[in-house]
C-alpha cells in the first residue's frame, strides 16, 4: 500500500489537486491495482466535500464521528443557565486581613530590576499579607504517669491519658484527621500514608491506621445508633412536615456485589452496606413505623415500608421519558403519551412554585384539577407498550406523586439523597468498595458520622476528638451534638 501510495502522488497529483483525471491519468492508475484505486477514489471524494464545504478538511472519509477531535465539534447547547460569576457593577471580593501577624520581614531592592542602576532610597512602602503552612514536624509528648495505691481497692492506680487511645503511639489527631481524609473526603490508603510520610513528616501503614480506624468505630458506634434512632423517632427530629430520603447504590464487599444504602434529612445521613437490595435491608433500618414523610424512587423494595405518607421522584418519571425515547424505540403512539405526562408533571412543580402567591381557593382548585387529569391519563387505553409499562407504574403510585402540594416542606424530587450518596460513589471509584464485612461497617459508620456533624454545622475533626478524649476520660461517649445555630 505504501508503494501505490508514492506512485500515486507521482503519477497523478496535480490531477487530484484539481479533483479530475484524464483517462491516461486512470489508465495509469488502474495498472498500479485495486488499492491504488480506491486510495484515489477516497482522495477524490474527500476533496470533493471539502469544496462543497460537507466536511471537515481534517477528517478523512473513514474516521469514525466519535474521533473527531474536540475542538472541531459544535458547541453544545446551553441550559439556559445565568452566567457565572457577579454581575456587572458587583463589588469585589477578596480573603479578609488576617487578625493575627506571626512573622515579619521586610524586603529592599539592591538595584534597578530593569537597569541594574543603584537606586536612591525613599521612605514609601506598601504592606503584603501572605498566609501559608511552614514545614510541619510531628511532636512527641513524654507522659509521665504516676502510680498511686488504692487502700479500699487494695491495687495500684492511674489517670487515664486522654491524648491518645489506650496502647496506641500515635494521638487523637492523627487518628481522625486520618479516618475524615478517608471516610469523608473519599482519599485512598496510599494517598493518606502519602500525606502523613511526605508532608507531615509522620510515618505510617496502612495495616495500622486499618487498625486504628477499626477502634474509632467502636467508638463512635453509639453516635450511629443515635442517629438511626433520630430519623425514626419523631419526639426528636420529625415534624408534621419532616421528611426522609432514601436510595441506594452498589458496592463491593469481598468481590461480591452488596448495596450502600443512605438514609437522612437535612440534619442526618445514616449509611448501611448490606448484601440485600430488598426488604430485608429496609426492614434492618425501619425498625419501627417512620412518623414521616418518605421520598425515594420507583424501587419497588420501599413499598412495603410503614410510613405515614411517601412522595416519589418526580425527576425520575422525568428521565425515564427521556431514557425510553433514546434507547428502547417507542412506537407512533408514544409522542402523544409523553407529551402529556411531561406537562402534567411540569404543571404540578410549576403550581408548587406559585403556592405562596396564590390564594388558597385557587390553589386548592389547580391542585384537584391534576389529580383528575391524573385520573384521566391512568384510564385512558394506550397502545404504546411503553406507554402501558409506564401507566402501570403510575396506578400503582397514584397517591405518592402529588404529596408535595399537600404537605409543606416535601419536595418533589430525592435530590438530596442522591447528593448525599455521590461523595460515596466518588469513594467508591477511588477504593472499589471494601476487602471484609468489618471494613464495610467500619465504612458506613464513621460515612454517617463525619456527614451528619457537617450537616449539623460543627467542625467533624474537632468534635470526634473532643468525644474521644471524653470517652477515655469518663468512660462514655457523650451524646451526638444538636445542630449548630450560633451561626443563625
Amino acid at each position: 500500500m505504501a508503494t501505490g501510495t508514492s506512485t500515486i502522488s507521482d503519477v497523478a497529483a496535480a490531477a487530484l489537486r484539481d479533483a479530475s483525471l484524464s483517462e491516461q491519468q486512470a489508465r495509469d492508475l488502474f495498472r498500479q491495482g485495486e488499492e491504488a484505486v480506491v486510495f484515489a477514489l477516497l482522495d477524490l471524494t474527500k476533496q470533493l466535500a471539502e469544496a462543497q464545504g460537507k466536511t471537515d478538511p481534517s477528517i478523512t472519509p473513514s474516521t469514525p464521528s466519535g474521533m473527531i477531535p474536540t475542538y472541531k465539534k459544535p458547541p453544545a447547547k446551553g441550559r439556559g443557565k445565568k452566567r457565572p460569576g457577579g454581575k456587572p457593577g458587583h463589588p469585589g471580593s477578596r480573603r479578609e486581613m488576617p487578625e493575627q501577624i506571626d512573622w515579619e520581614e521586610e524586603h529592599r531592592a539592591k538595584r534597578c530590576p530593569d537597569c541594574n542602576s543603584c537606586l536612591k532610597r525613599c521612605s514609601e512602602t506598601r504592606m503584603r499579607y501572605i498566609e501559608d503552612i511552614r514545614e510541619v514536624q510531628p511532636e512527641v509528648t513524654e507522659h509521665t504517669i504516676h502510680r498511686d495505691w488504692c487502700p479500699k481497692c487494695k491495687k495500684k492506680v492511674e489517670p487515664p491519658v486522654p491524648d491518645a487511645l489506650p496502647g496506641s503511639q500515635l494521638g487523637n489527631r492523627v487518628l481522625v484527621l486520618s479516618a475524615w481524609l478517608h471516610y469523608a473526603l473519599g482519599n485512598t490508603l496510599s494517598q493518606i500514608v502519602d500525606v502523613f510520610n511526605f508532608h507531615l513528616q509522620m510515618k505510617l501503614t496502612e495495616g495500622g491506621l486499618v487498625d486504628m480506624w477499626y477502634r474509632l468505630q467502636a467508638i463512635l458506634f453509639a453516635w450511629y445508633e443515635q442517629i438511626q434512632q433520630e430519623a425514626l423517632d419523631s419526639s426528636v427530629i420529625l415534624r408534621t412536615s419532616e421528611t426522609g430520603h432514601a436510595d441506594e447504590t452498589g458496592w463491593r464487599v469481598d468481590g461480591k456485589t452488596n448495596w450502600l444504602w443512605c438514609f437522612g434529612n437535612p440534619t442526618l445521613t445514616y449509611f448501611m452496606i448490606d448484601r440485600s437490595r430488598g426488604s430485608p435491608a429496609l426492614q434492618k433500618f425501619f425498625t419501627e413505623e417512620f412518623n414521616g414523610t418518605l421520598i425515594t424512587d420507583f424501587w419497588g423494595a420501599y413499598n412495603g415500608v410503614a410510613c405515614a405518607a411517601r412522595q416519589k421522584c418526580l425527576v425520575h418519571l422525568l428521565r425515564e421519558l427521556e431514557q425510553t425515547e433514546q434507547y428502547k424505540s417507542p412506537g407512533k403512539h408514544w409522542p402523544k403519551f409523553a407529551k402529556k405526562l411531561r406537562r402534567l408533571v411540569g404543571d404540578a412543580i410549576r403550581l408548587w412554585r406559585e403556592q405562596g402567591e396564590l390564594p388558597a381557593k385557587t390553589y386548592a382548585s389547580r391542585k384537584d384539577c391534576l389529580h383528575k387529569r391524573l385520573v384521566e391519563m391512568i384510564d385512558t387505553d394506550w397502545h404504546d407498550s411503553h406507554a402501558k409499562r409506564l401507566i402501570k407504574r403510575l396506578r400503582r403510585h397514584q397517591g405518592d406523586l402529588f404529596t408535595f402540594l399537600d404537605q409543606a416542606g416535601v419536595p418533589f424530587d430525592n435530590n438530596h439523597a442522591e447528593r448525599a450518596i455521590r461523595p460515596a460513589v466518588i469513594l467508591r471509584k477511588n477504593s472499589y468498595g471494601n476487602r471484609s464485612k468489618h471494613g464495610a461497617d467500619c465504612q458506613a459508620v464513621l460515612m454517617s458520622v463525619f456527614r451528619t456533624l457537617k450537616q449539623r454545622g460543627h467542625d467533624p475533626i474537632r468534635t470526634t476528638i473532643e468525644a474521644i478524649e471524653q470517652t477515655i476520660l469518663t468512660g462514655q461517649l457523650p451524646p451526638l451534638p444538636p445542630k449548630n445555630t450560633s451561626d443563625g
